[in-house]
Formats: C-alpha cells, sequence, structure tokens
C-alpha cells in the first residue's frame, strides 16, 4: 500500500472535512487552493508553450470554466481542450469552446454527420486520424472538409520491446506522408500532429530505469516531430499551426522540445494518486471523496458504503483509492476496495467518515455527479459551489 500524498498537508483535508460537514458522504470535494495552485505550476514548468487541457482527466465544466475562464476560450498560456470524443467535442463547442482537439479517432457516423452540418463546429474541432479509413467514414458520414490532426506513435522500441501506449500505426515521416497526401487529397484540412509519449508523461520516476527510457524517448522524438511538421509543411504548403505532445508528467521536457507549438495537460490539475512519486514537480492533490463508515465488523475493522472505484490500466494495488484520513487506515487483503462495501483496518465511528484519493484524476467524475467546491474565505474554509461532473449534466460519454 502507497503511503499518503508526501507533499498532500492534512490541513487540506481538514478544511475539506469541515467546509462539507453538513453533507452526507459519500461525496466528492474540490479543494479549489490547491486547484489554483496547480494550474500556476503547469503554466511554470510549460515556460510560455500553450497548455491544452485534457478533457478526460477533468469532466467538469466548472473546472474547465475556472481553469480557460468564463467562456472556455482561455487565454495565450492555457487554451483549448483536448475532447475524448466527438459527441463531448460538440457538447463543449455548444458551451463556448472554439477550439478543441479529439484525442483520439471515431468513427461515430451519426455525430460526424452533426459535425459535418455545423459551420462552426467544422472550424471549432479537430478530428485525430492515423487511417485512410477513418477519414473514408468521415466523408461518408458528411463530414469531409474536417480539419484533421495526425497521431504519429511515440512509443520507444528497443528490439522486440515495446515501451508506451500502442495506438497510432505511423511511427515517422515516411508513414505521416501519404496519409497527408490522401487527406489533402479528399479536401480534409491536415493542421498537424501529436505526440503523445506515453512511456515520458504516464510513467512515476520510481519505476526501475525509467530515466534512461525517458531520455531515449524525448531524443527520439526530437528529430520525429521536425521532420513530421516538414513533411505536413511541403504537402499543404502551411507550417502546421498544431505539433502537440506531452502530458501532466512530462510538460516541461515537452515543452522545451524544438517544433512543439502546444502541450496537453489534464491530471496536473486534480493531481491524483499515480502521480505522487513524479519528480519534476510536487504533487498537491486537489480532489478527493469521502466515505461513511457504516459497520465495526471486530475490532480495529470499519466497513465504509462504497469505495470500489479502482482506476483503468493493468490491474494492480496502484489502481486502488489511497486512503487519506484518518492516517494509518490498511485495506484487507482478501477484499479490497468493494463495489458496495469497503472494509479496512483502522477504527472509524458509525456515521463518521474517511477521506480518499483517487489513482486516476477525471474518472473518479464518473462516479459522482457533484463536485463539492471548497475555497479559502474570510471566516475559514468554505464550501463555495456545487460544479456538477459530466455525470451530473448527463454527459458521460462513454
Amino acid at each position: 500500500m502507497r503511503s499518503p500524498a508526501r507533499a498532500h498537508p492534512l490541513a487540506v483535508v481538514g478544511d475539506l472535512d469541515a467546509a462539507t460537514a453538513g453533507i452526507d458522504a459519500p461525496l466528492a470535494a474540490l479543494h479549489l487552493p490547491s486547484l489554483r495552485q496547480n494550474l500556476r505550476d503547469l503554466r511554470r514548468r510549460a515556460k510560455g508553450t500553450r497548455i491544452r487541457i485534457a478533457t478526460k482527466s477533468v469532466r467538469s465544466r466548472g473546472v474547465l470554466r475556472e481553469v480557460l475562464g468564463a467562456d472556455l476560450l482561455g487565454d495565450d498560456a492555457v487554451r483549448g481542450v483536448m475532447a475524448y470524443s466527438l459527441a463531448e467535442a460538440l457538447w463543449l463547442v455548444d458551451s463556448g469552446c472554439d477550439d478543441v482537439l479529439m484525442g483520439y479517432p471515431t468513427v461515430d457516423r451519426a455525430t460526424l454527420g452533426r459535425l459535418g452540418a455545423d459551420a462552426a463546429a467544422l472550424d471549432s474541432v479537430t478530428l485525430m486520424i492515423d487511417h485512410p479509413r477513418q477519414l473514408e467514414i468521415a466523408r461518408e458520414a458528411g463530414a469531409g472538409g474536417a480539419r484533421v490532426c495526425i497521431d504519429v506513435d511515440s512509443s520507444l522500441r528497443l528490439g522486440p520491446v515495446h515501451l508506451g501506449v500502442r495506438r497510432s500505426p505511423l511511427r515517422g515521416p515516411e508513414d505521416v506522408a501519404p496519409l497527408v497526401r490522401h487527406a489533402t487529397g479528399e479536401g480534409f484540412r491536415v493542421v498537424g500532429a501529436m505526440f503523445y509519449e506515453a512511456q515520458v508523461a504516464g510513467v512515476p520516476d520510481d519505476v526501475p530505469g525509467v530515466g534512461v527510457v525517458k531520455r531515449l524517448s524525448m531524443r527520439r522524438l526530437q528529430k520525429v516531430r521536425r521532420s513530421v511538421a516538414e513533411v505536413i509543411a511541403d504537402i499543404t504548403g502551411q507550417w502546421p499551426e498544431i505539433v502537440n505532445s506531452g502530458g501532466s508528467g512530462s510538460v516541461a521536457e515537452s515543452a522545451a522540445a524544438p517544433a512543439v507549438t502546444e502541450v496537453t495537460a489534464g491530471s496536473g490539475l486534480y493531481v491524483p494518486a499515480l502521480f505522487d512519486a513524479y519528480r519534476s514537480f510536487t504533487p498537491r492533490p486537489a480532489l478527493m471523496f469521502a466515505l461513511p463508515a457504516v459497520r465495526r465488523p471486530g475490532p480495529g475493522l470499519t466497513a465504509f458504503l462504497y469505495g470500489g472505484y479502482v482506476a483503468s490500466g493493468a490491474p494492480g494495488d496502484d489502481r486502488l483509492p489511497v486512503p487519506v484520513a484518518p492516517a494509518g487506515m490498511r485495506y484487507l487483503g482478501r477484499e479490497g476496495a468493494g463495489e458496495v462495501q469497503t472494509p479496512v483496518r483502522g477504527e472509524v465511528a458509525i456515521g463518521g467518515r474517511a477521506w480518499w484519493r483517487h489513482a486516476k484524476a477525471g474518472e473518479l467524475c464518473e462516479r459522482f455527479d457533484t463536485l463539492h467546491v471548497v475555497d479559502e474565505t474570510a471566516d475559514g474554509p468554505a464550501l463555495v459551489d456545487r460544479w456538477p461532473t459530466y455525470r451530473g449534466e448527463g454527459k458521460c460519454f462513454g
């Protein structure tokens, strides 16, 4: 079991607990001062390179408005979003966002038809592609002429070993060029390329050997990003508007790289438990959830309602929610985090509650309808707002 975040003061838990004392758990609470500090830290690490917000790691329009501004447009330093579904992208355009980059390809024909029928959306949404068939489906659905971005595989390959995620089949300029030619020939507007180095942005610094992997990955990508951008410019006649790279765990490295025009970040706003082992920044957890104690199964044991909010990815202890307060709570090896109840070693009175952190960022918002927003006021920490999550707005985009 991991320890609580090394930089997370129990005072923040105290703020959340005091400000939501009159609200029944389970509940999710957002510590606004920590969120704002995390945003300042992301901007500091980006050093002037534009930051695009990954919505899958946020999943709340209230948070997006806090980060980007009331109109969801943002400023020169933090502008635009990366959406994870086309339905979400169109919803965000309707909400006032005029710069939405799809993080993943889509074959949603009905929603592509809606995109093609909306001139404003066609100018605001950029589709992600890595195969000609994705273009054909978009054209058949009525979205011909849409803006598109090329997804380029940014994994590191050492002989037969593949380090990184399995996404695009395109590795370099020789793979990208035919697709760019095909897209422009079909009337699509190729505006850029994306390079997501998951083995750099998504791997904590305490993993053995990860330092070497990160250095080799970034060295390779410097050449690839530049050469891909040059290929796009040669074929389209314009330098790419978008050369996107990075994630919350690699903002500084990606922002400093040649050819990069923007970096993507989202998890760094909430700082979930998987980010505790990064050394490039100080974790300041901003989002937590509280569970009510409903049973005392035996001496030294407490059972809480719900709690089985296991994060996606390869199964393991690091995907479990992390108990934060009271300190010292530990899962039972045979039960772990349960669907309806979670027993732990540790004593909390029936009717009391405990605070936990999710392993990943926006996924917690799929479990709760509302984020209870806590801020510092003249009278101390107080509940200042309630922001619906996507789920609370009936928009899960699953």
